[in-house]
């Protein structure tokens, strides 16, 4: 197949661009506006590969998006491309609004007005994946029954506002228009590649640099564990299997509190890397002011695409972090410049969202 990425220069959609190239035949063409948290080294060893194609382009960019369409002539759209972190959210909501909605729109009709132009088998092969997070949601009490595709929207955060009307944009469109259009709602990533804002890498790298390690409020938030190669797998079967005007709810169903997270990662610090001076990691936990809006707890049930697409996670509840700690420990070369950046996770009020969701 030919498949167009969106965002496939951040953390989900270079592993996905990585998995394209090196575990199938497909060819792709990854749209990226290369803002603050997309990272093309991520991807510089492919960047001459034979079935890859890169363009610096914006998602609300019709013109650019009607150019790539015609000359590309995609079977798939992933659409990653999305502003992600909560706190920048709260503290700046209005390019969330128009990355995840204005961009959102403009690439429905960019790939309305392609499908509209295929016939045979060329129109019944395209499929429009959009990926998206289970923070529309909103929040689950301790005992309440994970996430489904029926789960009612309630978002609670500018971030959550915005993918949920993208998630309607995007549904509506397969109403209206017949695009063929499939949503995926994850929880949260983790592994290689991810942002040094997002809260595992947070934990990683300040424990290597001796700096406290900050949990939000008392570490009660709860949420599930998807590794990102498991998500990266998900969504082709969703592309390739999944039926038009479905929703997929993807989760590692690995719960845990974010105390008992970030102790993990210590714990696993101190196997791998240990303290020059013999003492545990996890003396530099510090608890910090609680963000707003911050939801209590998400998990999400996988039961439909496991049940209809045959996808399960791969990584037991450790081994995806096992393996995500001693990637950041053997690649100091990916990370160490992003954290000399003015946007640099670590710099940036020494706090750590959670993992990326698009």
């Amino acid at each position: 197949m030919k498949i167009l990425v969106t965002g496939g220069c951040g953390f989900i959609g270079a592993n996905l661009v990585r998995h394209l190239l090196e575990h199938t035949p497909h060819e792709v063409l990854n749209l990226d506006a290369l803002t603050y948290a997309a990272c093309p080294a991520s991807l510089a060893d492919l960047a001459a590969h034979p079935r890859y194609r890169f363009s610096r382009t914006d998602v609300c960019d019709a013109a650019a998006l009607a150019r790539h369409f015609a000359d590309f002539a995609p079977d798939t759209v992933l659409h990653l491309a999305a502003e992600s972190h909560v706190d920048r959210s709260i503290d700046g909501p209005a390019a969330f609004l128009q990355t995840n909605v204005v961009g959102t729109f403009t690439l429905l009709q960019a790939a309305r007005a392609h499908f509209e132009r295929l016939a045979g088998a060329a129109r019944e092969r395209f499929r429009f994946v959009h990926v998206s997070t289970d923070e529309v949601f909103g929040s689950l009490a301790p005992d309440a029954r994970p996430f489904d595709e029926t789960t009612p929207y309630s978002p609670h955060s500018p971030y959550s506002a915005s993918k949920a009307a993208s998630d309607h944009f995007a549904r509506a469109w397969a109403d209206t228009y017949g695009l063929p259009v499939l949503v995926t709602n994850c929880s949260n990533n983790y592994g290689p590649y991810q942002y040094p804002e997002k809260l595992i890498p947070v934990v990683i790298l300040k424990a290597l640099r001796g700096d406290p390690i900050p949990v939000y409020g008392r570490g009660e938030n709860i949420r599930d564990w998807l590794y990102v190669g498991d998500h990266v797998e998900a969504l082709l079967a969703v592309a390739e299997r999944g039926r038009p005007g479905e929703t997929y709810a993807i989760g590692g169903e690995n719960e845990r509190r974010n105390l008992d997270l970030v102790r993990l990662l210590c714990g696993l610090l101190d196997e791998l890397r240990p303290r020059a001076d013999g003492r545990p990691y996890a003396e530099q936990i510090t608890f910090v002011a609680d963000r707003p809006g911050h939801d209590l707890r998400y998990a999400i049930n996988p039961e439909k695409i496991r049940r209809e697409l045959g996808w399960r996670p791969r990584q037991d509840p450790v081994s995806g972090f096992r393996h995500t700690v001693a990637w950041y420990l053997g690649n100091e070369a990916w990370w160490r410049p992003l954290l000399a950046t003015p946007d640099g996770g670590l710099a940036r009020r020494g706090r750590g969202s959670e993992g990326a969701k698009a």
